[in-house]
């Protein structure tokens, strides 16, 4: 199998005995964990295609483990590794969601049997449907390299075609979208995909004048400047074989575009305070959040520069585009702060996912992210609530007197009701920051209804 199969337990003498176990049986691929802080930081990096599970754990016990998968990693088979005495346990652990459980001492043929049964069932898809976003990952080549970008948008899913068709190329790559989107996640996926034996070496060029920017990139020569007594090489040479990725390209200074635009064109440059001319084989990805155009018309950035970057060109979604990702991203990063925080995971309501709809989020993602931690840190117990999240109380103004009576003033009478349908219509738009869904949500009426309203009003 593709897939290694996780054994968790702090008795290392029962990760040993399943160990050999399943090896004498035939599997391979098999990893074993002895601290169960550990395991949701593994799966981030690799998804396993079944799971043993002790349930009694120092840290984090096995059925509050389980719980965290069970949310995160719906599909993943579990299969529970119990003492005698907790066998009514483990059976109550199955109705959260484990497939089976073997008592320890563990039975070899016992294991062995569960182990099949519950890989088969895997492969044959038994264990339940496929959620949305996995049917969307089928159609994707090499679904591993965007393990760590949680999506169903279908936007998104466009995005995961044109990177798996751009990543053996030597061109470079501009990948465009707000603050807090995912564009060094994607950059990631491309050198993956690429499969470049160098390394992937990051760099944010925001605020870096010409000669850090040069230094930092290229590298200086003994007797460059002052202080520099020996030769230091730059990021580009790190990368060599790999990928250079920079980071906000939108704040590189025009002198240091000039240099840029050299190595893009001729694949050359020169290290601070050396004549020799060095050559690099690094494919060059950019990011930005800004409109390189718009610079360029500002005489910010060089129109040569922009060809030279964007030979691919992607744009990533806001989060408030991809409102079907909501849920998924909440219960990630709630599951992930739980556990750091060593705290419950709390069960989130459906009303807090519906005010969250309504928040414009101009950090994305990361803002989410660092909202939801925020939230725990001041958690205790029950359902999570909106006034956990510092911030998201504001978008409720529509149920106070003073955020609705100034919206319906037209003068010195009131006004008619077609006005005042309008000016709803404009202030839930507002509101959303041009969000129609969220704005549909608001006021109460379809997303089809609120259009054909817009269309209206703006003929």
């Amino acid at each position: 199998m593709d897939k290694p199969i996780l054994v968790v337990d702090d008795e290392p003498e029962i990760l040993v005995a399943v160990d050999t176990t399943l090896r004498m049986a035939g599997f391979d691929n098999i990893i074993t964990i002895n601290d169960a802080r550990d395991v949701i930081r593994h799966m981030e990096r690799e998804i396993p295609g079944l799971i043993l599970l002790d349930l009694n754990m120092p840290h984090i016990n096995g059925g509050r483990l389980l719980k965290i998968i069970r949310k995160t990693w719906p599909r993943i088979p579990v299969i529970v590794l119990t003492g005698t005495i907790e066998v009514d346990t483990a059976v109550q652990c199955m109705k959260i969601g484990a497939l089976d459980y073997v008592v320890k001492p563990v039975e070899e043929d016992r294991l062995v049997a569960a182990v099949k049964q519950a890989l088969a069932m895997d492969e044959t898809g038994e264990t339940g449907k496929k959620p949305l976003h996995q049917n969307l990952f089928a159609q994707i080549k090499n679904p591993a390299a965007f393990r760590h970008i949680i999506t169903q948008d279908k936007k998104m899913h466009a995005i995961f075609h044109y990177v798996e068709a751009i990543a053996p190329s030597l061109q470079p790559v501009l990948i465009c979208g707000e603050t807090g989107v995912g564009k060094e996640l994607i950059g990631q996926c491309i050198h993956t995909l690429s499969s470049r034996k160098g390394r992937l070496v990051v760099v944010n060029v925001a605020g870096l004048d010409d000669n850090v920017f040069s230094d930092t990139l290229f590298g200086h020569v003994p007797g460059a400047f002052t202080g520099a007594d020996k030769a230091r090489s730059g990021l580009i040479e790190a990368a060599a074989g790999g990928t250079l990725f920079l980071d906000e390209i939108g704040d590189l200074a025009m002198t240091s575009q000039v240099k840029l635009l050299r190595l893009l064109q001729e694949g050359d440059y020169l290290a601070l305070g050396s004549d020799k001319t060095r050559h690099s084989d690094a494919r060059i990805i950019a990011s930005t959040n800004q409109d390189l155009w718009a610079l360029e018309k500002q005489n910010k950035f060089r129109k040569d520069l922009i060809y030279r970057l964007s030979t691919h060109t992607l744009t990533l979604p806001p989060l408030r585009e991809r409102l079907l990702d909501l849920p998924l991203l909440l219960d990630r990063f709630v599951c992930q702060a739980a556990v750091e925080l060593e705290k419950p995971i709390p069960d989130i309501p459906k009303t807090l996912i519906e005010q969250m709809e309504t928040y414009p989020f101009k950090g994305n993602i990361r803002e989410l992210k660092s909202m939801v931690h925020d939230a725990l840190s001041r958690y205790k117990k029950g359902p999570i609530t909106a006034d956990l999240f510092k911030g998201l109380d504001l978008t409720k103004k529509e149920d106070t007197p003073e955020s609705t009576a100034p919206a319906l003033e037209t003068g010195n009478s009131l006004p008619t009701l077609k006005q005042a349908s309008n000016i709803l219509v404009e202030k839930a738009m507002e509101q959303a920051d041009g969000n129609q869904s969220a704005a549909a949500k608001i006021l109460g009426i379809s997303q089809q209804a609120l259009s054909k309203r817009l269309q209206k009003i703006r003929k």
